[in-house]
């Protein structure tokens, strides 16, 4: 009897020992703090739009183009250890349409709106008349 208590024993032991570490009470992982950011967006005289996003590191900023219909003409991701991004989207090769730009850290977003309309030339026509 006692020549099985002991390998029983072991067994009992070895087994106990490999699942202990599944009843481990499992902490959470940290999720990322959302970064805070300030955004300006200006058109220049060649048709771009120029957008500077300033932020702590730590987090990362989406900054988005799309349409009314919600298709994506633009998506840049500016990493967790950047502190500063200035981009240039060229919009001069766009429809004429309503957008929107949007700027977000994953818990807000800024959104700005944008519109596109193309200028037709109004051509005035003048009759002269030589007597």
């Amino acid at each position: 009897m006692k020549t099985l208590v002991k390998p029983l024993a072991v067994a009992f032991l070895l087994t106990f020992a490999g699942f202990a570490p599944s009843f481990a009470a499992t902490r959470p992982t940290p999720v990322s703090k959302a970064a805070a950011y300030q955004t300006s967006l200006y058109t220049d005289a060649q048709g771009k739009l120029r957008v500077a996003v300033d932020k702590e590191t730590g987090g990362t900023v989406e900054v988005r183009l799309v349409n009314t219909a919600g298709k994506e003409y633009f998506v840049q991701e500016i990493g967790k250890r950047q502190k500063a991004a200035r981009l240039s989207l060229d919009i001069s090769g766009l429809p004429d349409g309503a957008y929107q730009v949007v700027i977000s850290n994953g818990v807000d977003a800024k959104v700005n709106h944008l519109t596109l309309a193309t200028h037709k030339p109004e051509f005035t026509t003048r009759l002269i008349a030589v007597n």
